[in-house]
Order: C-alpha cells, then structure tokens, then sequence
C-alpha cells in the first residue's frame, strides 16, 4: 500500500497509477485523514458489491437512469428500484441524458 497526502497527487498521479495497474491500492490522505481510496477496477471488486454502489452514486446523481443504474448494478430493474426506493431515491428525480449513458454502458468496465 502506498499513502499519498491530495497537496502531493498532482506531482505523483504517475505514480499512483503504476502502482493501480499492478494490483496495489493507494490511499490518499488529507491533513493527515484518509480520504479516499484508489485500487484497480476489477471483477473481484465487482463482485464485491462496488458495482451497486458506483450505480445507486450515478442514479442519485442524474448521470443515469435507474433502468441504466439496475443494469450496471448487475440487478433486475424492479429490485433495483425496491433498492433506490429503500435508500430515498425518489422517480421524479429521473433527469438523465441518454446519449451519455449510452456512451458509459457501452464502455468495458475493465478499462
């Protein structure tokens, strides 16, 4: 594990992701707190639940729509949507644009 302050990632971003292209995972700290976490994106990772989570942030941001959202999230739309439900996301905060989620489906998510 490498440890990086966010005042020395711009000098060190190279860095960061050699260390992410063999496997390694780095945190990135600010005044001296962990403030996030920067690993490969890879299928264990998926199956450990990130995909779900990377989904319910883009629905709940309006860069997806929850049909999108259920299908990156690995989920059949009306559990999906039980599980936005679940968590406060309400449908009329459906305000997508599917020419950019299209573009972001179509995508590998290996890249």
């Amino acid at each position: 594990m490498q440890s990086f302050a966010v005042r020395d990632l711009r000098e060190h971003t190279g860095e960061l992701v050699r260390n992410a292209e063999s496997g390694g995972y780095s945190v990135v700290s600010k005044h001296g707190k962990p403030l996030f976490v920067a690993m490969p994106f890879s299928d264990a990772l998926l199956q450990a639940g990130v995909n779900v989570a990377l989904a319910d942030k883009l629905v709940q941001n309006g860069e997806l729509s929850v049909a999108a959202g259920a299908k990156l999230a690995g989920l059949p739309y009306a559990r999906y949507l039980q599980h936005l439900g679940a968590l406060g996301y309400s449908m009329l905060d459906e305000t997508t644009d599917t020419v950019a989620e299209l573009a972001l489906l179509n995508r590998p998510i290996s890249e």
